[in-house]
C-alpha cells in the first residue's frame, strides 16, 4: 500500500467519519447485516456440499447493483470462489483492499443442536446457526454495506473475495489468487474476517496435512516371517512423529504470543489390516503439523520423510522387496506473520484502536494472500470459541461492531479521508 494511502488512513477522522468505537446504541440495535447473514446461513455449505448456490446468489445480488463478479471453479465444477470489485471514484480497479471470507462451514453430524443449524434463529441477543460465527457473519456485514461503498467516493477500490473449502485445508482460495495473478491484479492489503471479537490478529500458524500409506506383505499369522507387518512399521513412523513433536515442545523454537507457543504435530487417523490372523499388508494414517510461521514446514516434513525412507524402508525391504512408504499431501496453508509496519496492519489497528499483539494457533487464508504478495491481517466478528460447536452463534453486538468497523474502513478509503 502506498505511503500516501497509509498517511491518509491514519489521519484523524473527519466529522463525517463514523465514531472511533461502537457505541452502546450501535451494539443494541438490530444489525443491518442480520438479514444477509440469515440468508447465507440458510444455505448449507458444509465443505462436502457444493457451494455454488450461495455463490450464484451473491453474484446475482451484486449484479443488481451493477457489480460484476469473477467466479473461479475447481475441477468438480460445483464449488466456486467469487471475486468482485467496487471501483474507485475514477473507475480504477487495481490496488485497494480485499475483504475476504470463506463460504464453507464444518459439518453438524453428531452434534446436539437446540434448533435447526441451517434455520438461523435470534435468541437473547445472539444469532444461532452453523456458520454464524465462522464466518458468514463477516461476509454478511460486508455485503450489507456494499451500497455504502458505492455511495462513497472511493480513492481506492474495495474488493470482495469469497472462497470455498477453507475448512478442509484452504484448498479453494489458491484458484482465486492464481486468477488474480493471471489478470495482473495485486491488491495492496487484505482483511480476513475470521472470528477474532473484532481484535486484530497479526500472525497465525501454518497448517500441513498428509496421508501416509505403509505397504507390507500379507501372510498367515502363523507364518509371520514370510510376511511384512505394515501396521508395526507404521507404528514406528507414528512414534517418530510423536518424538519430533516432543522435541519441538521441549526445544522450540518458541513464540510466547501464541497460546501454544511451539510447533505441534500429531497423528489423527489410522486404519489397516483385515483379520486378526493375517499379517497386515497395508496401513494408512493421517498426520498434521502446525508450524510457527518462522519455521520452514518443508524442513519438518523432510525429517519425517527421511526417517521413513532412509531408516525404516531399508529394514522393511530386507524382509520383503516390495515394501513401500508413500506420502500424499492433503493440504498446506502457510502461516501469517504480518509486519507491524505494513499499511494494512496500521490501518486495522487505527480503526479498532487496538495495538495489542495477538497471534493464534488456528489457520486462515491470510497466509495465502500474504504469500502472494498481499499484506494481510485477520479481524472479524464473533468468538473463535463458538466456532465448530453445536449451537454456534454470533452476538448481534458483534455484528453491529463489525458494521461500525467497516463503515470506518470505507471512510478511510474515501477521497475525503485523503484530502
Amino acid at each position: 500500500m502506498s505511503q500516501d494511502v497509509e498517511t491518509a488512513h491514519l489521519s484523524s477522522p473527519s466529522p463525517a467519519s463514523p465514531p472511533a468505537s461502537p457505541s452502546a446504541a450501535s451494539s443494541a440495535r438490530s444489525p443491518l447485516s442480520l438479514s444477509w447473514v440469515e440468508r447465507l446461513v440458510s444455505i448449507d455449505t458444509t465443505s462436502r456440499v457444493p457451494n455454488i448456490g450461495l455463490i450464484e446468489m451473491v453474484r446475482d445480488a451484486l449484479a443488481t447493483l451493477g457489480i460484476a463478479s469473477t467466479l473461479t471453479h475447481d475441477d468438480r465444477g460445483q464449488w466456486a470462489n467469487l471475486f468482485a470489485t467496487i471501483p474507485a471514484h475514477d473507475g480504477a480497479t487495481h490496488g485497494g483492499v480485499v475483504l475476504s471470507g470463506h463460504t464453507d462451514v464444518v459439518p453438524v453430524d453428531g452434534q446436539a443442536w437446540d434448533s435447526d443449524p441451517f434455520k438461523p434463529q435470534v435468541r437473547e441477543g445472539r444469532l444461532y446457526g452453523r456458520g454464524t460465527c465462522d464466518m458468514k457473519g463477516f461476509i454478511g456485514a460486508a455485503l450489507a454495506l456494499v451500497p455504502e461503498m458505492q455511495a462513497t467516493r472511493l480513492a481506492k477500490p474495495i474488493h470482495l473475495a469469497l472462497s470455498f473449502d477453507e475448512e478442509v485445508g484452504c484448498t479453494g482460495a489458491p484458484y482465486m489468487i492464481a486468477d488474480l495473478q493471471r489478470r495482473g491484479l495485486t491488491p495492496e492489503g487484505c482483511i480476513v474476517g475470521e472470528p477474532t471479537s473484532m481484535r486484530p490478529i497479526i500472525a497465525h500458524k501454518g497448517i500441513n496435512a498428509y496421508r501416509c500409506c505403509v505397504r507390507g506383505h500379507a501372510a498367515h499369522s502363523s507364518l509371520t516371517p514370510k510376511g511384512l507387518n505394515a501396521i508395526e512399521y507404521a507404528a514406528r513412523l507414528i512414534c517418530h512423529i510423536r518424538d519430533l513433536a516432543d522435541e519441538m515442545r521441549r526445544d522450540g523454537p518458541f513464540d510466547e504470543y501464541y497460546d501454544v507457543p511451539f510447533t505441534t504435530a500429531q497423528t489423527s487417523t489410522i486404519e489397516g489390516g483385515n483379520a486378526i490372523n493375517t499379517v497386515p499388508a497395508e496401513c494408512r494414517f493421517g498426520f498434521e503439523f502446525r508450524n510457527l510461521p518462522t519455521l520452514d514446514p518443508e524442513a519438518v516434513f523432510t525429517r519425517i520423510q527421511r526417517y521413513a525412507h532412509e531408516t525404516l524402508l531399508p529394514q522393511m525391504r530386507r524382509e520383503h522387496p516390495n515394501a513401500a512408504i508413500e506420502f500424499t499431501k492433503i493440504a498446506a496453508a502457510p502461516g501469517l506473520d504480518a509486519s507491524e509496519q505494513a499499511a494494512i496492519t496500521e490501518l486495522v489497528r487505527a480503526l479498532t484502536a487496538n495495538r495489542e499483539t495477538r497471534k493464534v494457533a488456528y489457520g486462515t487464508e491470510a497466509g495465502l494472500f500474504a504469500r502472494a504478495g498481499v499484506p494481510s491481517i485477520v479481524c472479524g466478528p464473533g468468538d473463535i470459541e463458538q466456532a465448530h460447536k453445536p449451537n454456534e452463534y454470533v452476538e448481534l453486538a458483534q455484528l453491529a461492531a463489525c458494521e461500525d468497523f467497516l463503515r470506518k474502513f470505507i471512510h478511510s478509503m474515501s477521497v475525503d479521508a485523503h484530502a
